[in-house]
C-alpha cells in the first residue's frame, strides 16, 4: 500500500472533503469571502500538521532541522476555494533536505491524492536570505510567510534573520521586480481598472494589486517591529478602512466565481455579473442588484486599490526604475511655491489642512498643467478639507476661472480624475455623482460612464501631439478654437443623464447641466454653446453613420440645425472625441476620415460653395471625367461618360480617382450576368469591390456568402449607375485569419460569390457548409429591433433604418428581405456597436420612393427576419 493511499489518507480526504463543503453552504449564506479563505486556510493547516505527525520522524525535541511554512496566499490565510497551495519546506542544511526527502515527498503525494493543488518549494535556510533573480516570484511570496509544523527554532531564523536580511540587501531589486510584474500584468489585461469583463485577481484594481500595496508598503517600511504579519498596519487608518472594504468585496466576488466555474476561473463575465448582482455578492446576500449597480460598487473598490497601489510604488520605486523610465514620471518638474513633485507625486509644500477654495483648486491647476498625479497625503489632505468647506466651495466667485484653467490644461484628465478619486468634483458639482463608476452593460462602451468623459477629453488635448495622419485634420480644427474650454466643461457633463431617470439621457444631462451653469456664473452665450453640445452630441455621429451625408439635401439640413462654423468645429471635434472614448476600436480611419468628409462638405455648405442651386450637373460631370480620363489611356470622353452617368455624388466624391478608374475598366470586362471582383486587405479590414449588372438579390448574395465564410462585415456601399451597372463594396474582418493564414482562401472565397450570383452554387448549401458551433453562443446582450422609415431624408429614396441584435447572417437575412419585397438597395451604411447592428438603407422600388403599403410589408418581413 503507499503512503498516499492508507487509512490516514482516506480519512483525511474524506473530512476535506466534508469540511469544503460546509464552507462553501457558509458562504452559500453570508457571502462572506475574508472568512471562506481562512476557513480553508484553517483546514489545510489542519491536514499538513496531521501529515506532519505520521511522516516526519520526531526525535525527543520533536523535528529538528525541518519546517513547513505556508507562503503567498497561502501564508496570508487566503486560500480562495480552488487556489494553488503553496507550501515551502524550509531545511536547515544540505544534510537535513537528504534526511527528510522521502518524508517530503510522502506529504506532497497525500496532498495531492486528497486533490489539494499543491505547488510545494523545498529551499536552504541559506538560500531564502539571498535574491534569486531567474526566480522573483519565490522572493515576493516568501514576504508572507507563516508557520505550519516542525522546527519552530528554524522558522524564527528564517523570520527574524533570513528574511529582514533579504528584505535589507535586496530591497530595491524586489521592488523593481514587484514593478515590473506589475507592469506586464497590467500591460496584459489593458492597462485599465476599466475591463467590460474583469479578471477579479489579475487585472488592474483586482486583488493582486491589493498585495503589490501590501508588499510595497511592508518593503518601505523602515519599522523594525513586527508588522510583517499584516503590512495593512503601515497604511493610515482611512486607507486601511476603504482597502479593507475592497478586500472584502473582492474576496466575496473570487469565492463566487470559484464556486460557480468549480475551478480557478477569475473573470468576470456578463453572465456571472448578473447572477453575482442577483445574489448580492459582496454586498448583502439576498439583496438583488441590477448588474450595473454591482458593477459600480466593483469599479469604485477597483479604483482605490488601484490608486493605493501606484501610489506606494511610485513613492517606493528608485529613482532609476524601468517602471518609472517608462512612463516618464523622474522627468523634470516645474516647481510652485505651494506644490512640489515627489517621486512623481506631488505633493503640498506646507503640510497642514487646506484652508480656502482658491488653494484646493489650484492644486488642481498644477496637475492639469504638470501632468504629475497626486500624492497619498496631498490626496488626504483634500479630503480631509472637505468638510470645512463644503458650505462655500460650490458658491464662489472664482469657480469658473479655476475649473477653466483646468479645463484647457494639457493634463486636464488627469486633474479631472484626481478631483474625482479625491470627492472633490462630486462636492463641486453633485449632478457628476450619478455616473460615478457607471457601467453600460451593451458590449459596445469598454469603460465606466465617467472614465469615459475623462477620456474624451484627453483626446482632444491628445489632438496637441497628433501622431496620425488622419489626426491632423482634427488638431488643425482644435487650434482655431475661440473657446476650447465650453467644449471641455460640455464633455464632463454630456453623459451625465445616462445615471438618471430619463428615457433620453440627452434630456437628463440638460437639466442636470443648468445647475452647473448657475454655480459658474456662465454667461447666456456660453451657457447656450454648451447646451447646444450636449443637446446635439449625437447628431454627426447619426449623420455620418445612418445618413447619405452626399446628398446635398442632408448636408443642408444638418448645417441648419449646427447654424455656424464656431459651432460646427465644436461639435465636429466633440464627435471625434466622443466615438474614441467609447473604446480603442471605435473611431477606426475610415471614420475618421467620414467624419471629417462630414465636416468639410458642411463647412463648404456654410460658405455657400456646394449651394445646390450654383451647381451645374453638366459641369460637374465634365470635371469627374477630367480627373479621371488620363488614368484610363485609350478611353474616349463619351465611354467614361456613360460609365459615370447616373452614380451618386458620394462615390464619385468618396472615391478615389484611381479607384473609380479601376472599377471603370472592370465595368468594360462585364457581358451578359458576368461578375467582376477584387479583393484587397486595408489595414485591419479586407474591401470586396464587385461590379455586376443589376438583378435581384445581388446584395443578399454577397453579404451571405461573405458571413458563411465567417467574416464580421463592417460596412458597406452599394451603388449603380444610369445603365444598371452595380458597384458594391463591403468592407469585412476576418475573425478567424482564414484569408491570412491560407492565401488561396482568397481566390476561393471570390470565386465562391461569382458562383453564388451566377446560380451556379445555390447560396443555402454553402451557407449550411459553413456555417458551425462557434455561431451557436447565446448573445451577451439583448437587443430589441427597431425599425423606422423616413421620406424626408433623402429627395430620391426612403431612408430605411434598422437596430437590431448583431449575429451571423444579419445582412443576408435583411437584404434578402428586402429584395423579397421588391426594394433596391440604393444606398447601404453598415455599422456595428458591440452586439448591436445599426443599418441604414437608402431604398427605392420601381425608380421611386416606397409606398407605405410596401413600407409596412416590408417591416413586417424585416421584424421577422431579424429574429430568426
Amino acid at each position: 500500500m503507499s503512503m498516499s493511499s492508507s487509512p490516514a489518507a482516506t480519512s483525511l480526504r474524506e473530512l476535506y472533503a466534508a469540511e469544503s463543503v460546509r464552507i462553501a453552504r457558509e458562504f452559500e449564506l453570508t457571502s462572506d469571502g475574508r472568512k471562506a479563505t481562512q476557513d480553508r486556510a484553517a483546514l489545510v493547516d489542519q491536514i499538513v500538521v496531521d501529515l506532519t505527525r505520521e511522516f516526519l520522524p520526531a526525535g525527543p525535541n520533536g523535528v529538528e532541522k525541518l519546517c513547513l511554512v505556508a507562503i503567498g496566499g497561502y501564508g496570508r490565510r487566503e486560500l480562495f476555494p480552488f487556489s494553488d497551495i503553496d507550501l515551502l519546506y524550509l531545511a536547515e542544511d544540505e544534510a537535513a533536505e537528504n534526511k527528510y526527502r522521502e518524508p517530503m515527498r510522502a506529504i506532497s503525494e497525500t496532498l495531492w491524492d486528497i486533490r489539494l493543488r499543491l505547488s510545494p518549494a523545498n529551499r536552504m535556510l541559506a538560500q531564502c536570505e539571498r535574491f534569486h533573480r531567474d526566480n522573483p516570484e519565490f522572493a515576493v511570496s516568501l514576504l508572507d510567510h507563516r508557520y505550519l509544523a516542525g522546527d519552530e527554532r528554524l522558522f524564527a531564523k528564517l523570520h527574524q534573520h533570513a528574511l529582514p536580511r533579504l528584505v535589507a540587501s535586496d530591497r530595491n531589486e524586489l521592488l523593481r521586480d514587484i514593478s515590473e510584474l506589475t507592469r506586464q500584468r497590467h500591460e496584459k489585461e489593458g492597462r485599465t481598472i476599466f475591463h467590460l469583463e474583469p479578471n477579479v485577481k489579475n487585472s488592474p484594481g483586482g486583488l493582486r494589486d491589493y498585495h503589490v500595496a501590501r508588499w510595497t508598503a511592508l518593503l518601505s517600511s523602515r519599522r523594525r517591529d513586527d508588522n510583517r504579519g499584516n503590512p495593512e498596519t503601515l497604511w493610515a487608518p482611512t486607507v486601511r478602512e476603504e482597502m479593507s472594504k475592497a478586500f472584502d468585496f473582492l474576496a466575496a466576488a473570487r469565492c463566487f466565481l470559484h464556486y460557480r466555474q468549480q475551478r480557478d476561473d477569475n473573470v468576470l463575465s456578463y453572465e456571472l455579473q448578473a447572477e453575482a448582482a442577483s445574489r448580492g455578492i459582496g454586498v448583502e446576500v439576498g439583496r438583488a442588484l441590477e448588474p450595473s449597480d454591482w458593477m459600480r460598487i466593483y469599479f469604485r473598490h477597483a479604483r482605490s486599490v488601484y490608486g493605493l497601489s501606484t501610489q506606494l510604488l511610485d513613492e517606493a520605486l528608485p529613482a532609476n526604475s524601468s517602471l518609472r523610465v517608462r512612463f516618464g514620471d523622474w522627468r523634470t518638474r516645474r516647481s510652485h511655491p505651494e506644490f512640489s513633485v515627489l517621486h512623481g507625486r506631488v505633493v503640498l509644500q506646507e503640510p497642514g489642512a487646506i484652508k480656502d477654495p482658491h488653494q484646493l483648486l489650484r492644486l488642481f491647476e498644477f496637475i492639469a498643467r504638470d501632468g504629475s498625479q497626486l500624492g497619498r497625503d496631498a490626496e488626504e489632505q483634500v479630503r480631509a478639507s472637505l468638510p470645512s468647506l463644503a458650505p462655500s466651495i460650490a458658491h464662489f466667485p472664482g469657480l469658473w476661472q479655476h475649473l477653466r484653467e483646468i479645463l484647457k490644461g494639457p493634463q486636464a484628465a488627469e486633474a479631472l480624475r484626481a478631483m474625482h478619486s479625491s470627492g472633490l468634483l462630486v462636492r463641486l458639482f453633485p449632478e457628476f455623482a450619478a455616473i460615478d463608476s457607471l457601467v453600460m452593460r451593451d458590449f459596445y462602451h469598454h469603460y465606466t460612464v465617467d472614465a469615459h468623459s475623462f477620456m474624451a477629453i484627453e483626446n482632444i488635448h491628445k489632438l496637441r501631439h497628433a501622431k496620425h495622419g488622419w489626426e491632423q485634420p482634427f488638431a488643425e480644427i482644435y487650434s482655431q478654437l475661440e473657446q476650447p474650454e465650453l467644449l471641455f466643461l460640455a464633455l464632463l457633463f454630456h453623459d451625465v443623464g445616462k445615471g438618471m431617470y430619463y428615457e433620453n439621457h440627452v434630456i437628463g444631462s440638460l437639466n442636470a447641466v443648468e445647475q452647473v451653469f448657475t454655480r459658474l456664473g456662465l454667461t447666456p452665450e456660453d451657457a447656450e454653446t454648451v447646451r447646444f453640445l450636449i443637446r446635439n452630441h449625437l447628431e454627426m455621429s447619426a449623420n455620418l453613420l445612418r445618413r447619405d451625408f452626399f446628398d446635398p439635401q442632408v448636408i443642408r439640413a444638418f448645417a441648419e440645425k449646427v447654424g455656424s462654423p464656431e459651432h460646427l468645429k465644436l461639435l465636429c471635434l466633440f464627435t471625434y472625441a466622443d466615438i474614441r472614448a467609447v473604446n480603442p476600436e471605435a473611431l477606426t480611419p475610415w471614420k475618421a476620415e467620414s467624419l471629417w468628409q462630414l465636416y468639410v462638405f458642411t463647412a463648404n455648405y456654410m460658405s455657400r460653395s456646394l449651394d445646390e442651386e450654383r451647381i451645374h450637373a453638366q459641369a460637374d460631370d465634365q470635371q469627374f471625367v477630367e480627373r479621371i480620363l488620363p488614368l484610363v489611356p485609350g478611353v474616349t470622353r463619351q465611354e467614361l461618360s456613360a460609365y459615370l452617368e447616373g452614380l451618386p455624388r458620394r462615390y464619385l466624391l468618396a472615391d478615389a480617382p484611381e479607384e473609380i478608374a479601376t472599377h471603370f475598366r472592370m465595368a468594360r470586362e462585364l457581358s451578359g450576368k458576368s461578375v467582376k471582383t477584387r479583393l484587397q486587405k486595408r489595414g485591419q479590414l479586407y474591401a470586396l469591390t464587385l461590379l455586376a449588372t443589376d438583378r435581384p438579390f445581388l446584395f443578399a448574395g454577397i453579404s451571405g456568402t461573405l458571413a458563411a465564410w465567417g467574416m464580421n462585415i463592417w460596412r458597406a456601399e452599394a451603388y449603380a449607375n444610369a445603365v444598371g451597372i452595380v458597384v458594391d463594396t463591403f468592407y469585412f474582418s476576418d475573425p478567424y485569419n482564414t484569408l491570412e493564414l491560407n492565401p488561396p482562401e482568397s481566390a476561393r472565397l471570390e470565386n465562391n460569390i461569382v458562383a453564388v450570383l451566377s446560380g451556379a452554387v445555390p447560396f443555402e448549401s454553402l451557407l449550411r457548409g459553413r456555417t458551425g458551433a462557434r455561431f451557436l453562443h447565446p448573445p451577451k446582450v439583448t437587443v430589441s429591433t427597431q425599425i423606422s422609415f423616413d421620406d424626408l431624408s433623402s429627395s430620391h429614396s426612403t431612408l430605411m433604418e434598422i437596430i437590431t441584435q448583431d449575429g451571423p447572417g444579419l445582412l443576408y437575412r435583411l437584404s434578402s428581405a428586402m429584395a423579397h419585397n421588391g426594394c433596391n438597395i440604393e444606398i447601404a451604411l453598415i455599422d456595428t456597436e458591440g452586439q448591436r447592428a445599426v443599418d441604414a438603407f437608402y431604398l427605392t422600388a420601381g425608380g421611386a420612393k416606397l409606398s407605405v403599403d410596401r413600407q409596412k410589408k416590408l417591416r413586417d418581413a424585416l421584424l421577422f427576419r431579424a429574429q430568426e
